[in-house]
């Protein structure tokens, strides 16, 4: 995506007065710089396990100079609880990419797109579970927006075994996407940004590194391109789309990122548009639009609660 009592800790994960605005700004970045992720694995000849496992392996190796030289001793400092919480968060994110990637050759993309993008969700229905009371607006924008990615994306289901069983895994990484979330604001109250990203991803790569030697994934016979490839995706996706959201989730909350997180589909879309000269989907504005209104609906709501 703590030990203290719901009601001291659920609000801050959906709502903080006064979000600077830079953290709206943040927030485009990130989208746009995630919105990438889905053409350059496309154009990434590599298993999907060992895209994410190298992803987040390279973005660890980028941020250990700055993790061991500027923030040492926080790391040192991490409380018992602060450092299982990033871990947990990092097992979730592994969580998440193991099961979507995969997902994406069982079952159709639109269905496992449209499937593991139901994270904000699962997010809202946590917080309740935690005993947080969501605006009832918070419900409306949330699903708004989620009927803004069923537009774009369809939803195929069938009855073929293999199909079923990956749409199952697309859900799956959807409610791990919102435990990810969620994790990420709470560790963020007392954590700052790049010890918290360090451990996060430090575990997300660990355990996808045992995934891919279960499944005897290659992880290292690509041509330079791939290997290029690869690297644009670290910096794009991970340092400056994941990064910035576990950087604004603790202004905006949980609700708000992990909304805005459904802009990635139809961000996507027009990406894959202008830089591979795929022919944008006729809903792809439209659902834009409708993404953007539930997103709206989400960020008054969670300003007046």
């Amino acid at each position: 995506m703590p030990t203290t009592t719901a009601s001291a800790a659920t609000p801050a994960l959906t709502a903080a007065p006064a979000v600077p605005r830079v953290d709206f700004a943040l927030l485009a970045v990130a989208i746009t710089s995630v919105s990438l992720s889905a053409p350059l694995i496309a154009a990434t000849a590599a298993p999907a396990l060992a895209i994410a496992f190298w992803r987040n392996a390279m973005a660890v190796g980028a941020l250990t100079p700055l993790a061991a030289v500027r923030y040492r001793a926080q790391l040192r400092g991490l409380t018992r609880r602060e450092a299982g919480l990033a871990v947990a968060a990092g097992a979730l994110l592994a969580l998440h990419f193991g099961l979507w990637l995969p997902s994406l050759r069982m079952t159709s993309v639109a269905s496992s797109t449209a499937l593991c993008t139901t994270t904000p969700i699962w997010t809202t229905i946590a917080l309740r579970l935690r005993g947080h009371r969501p605006p009832a607006m918070v419900w409306v924008g949330t699903l708004v927006a989620c009927a803004g990615v069923v537009m774009l994306t369809g939803v195929d289901l069938t009855t073929s075994p293999r199909a079923l069983a990956g749409d199952a895994l697309a859900l799956g990484g959807g409610i791990a996407a919102a435990g990810y979330v969620l994790l990420g604001a709470e560790v963020r109250r007392t954590v700052d940004t790049v010890p918290y990203t360090y451990l996060c991803y430090g575990t997300a790569a660990a355990g996808l590194l045992a995934a891919c030697l279960a499944s005897g994934a290659d992880l290292t016979s690509y041509s330079g391109e791939t290997w290029a490839k690869l690297a644009a995706l670290t910096v794009a996706a991970q340092l400056l789309g994941h990064s910035l959201l576990n950087r604004v989730v603790r202004g905006l909350g949980a609700s708000v990122t992990s909304t805005a997180i459904l802009l990635e589909t139809p961000g996507a879309a027009l990406i894959a548009a202008l830089w591979l000269g795929q022919q944008p989907p006729a809903l792809a504005w439209p659902a834009l639009v409708v993404i953007l209104a539930g997103l709206a609906l989400v960020v008054r709501a969670n300003r007046s609660a």
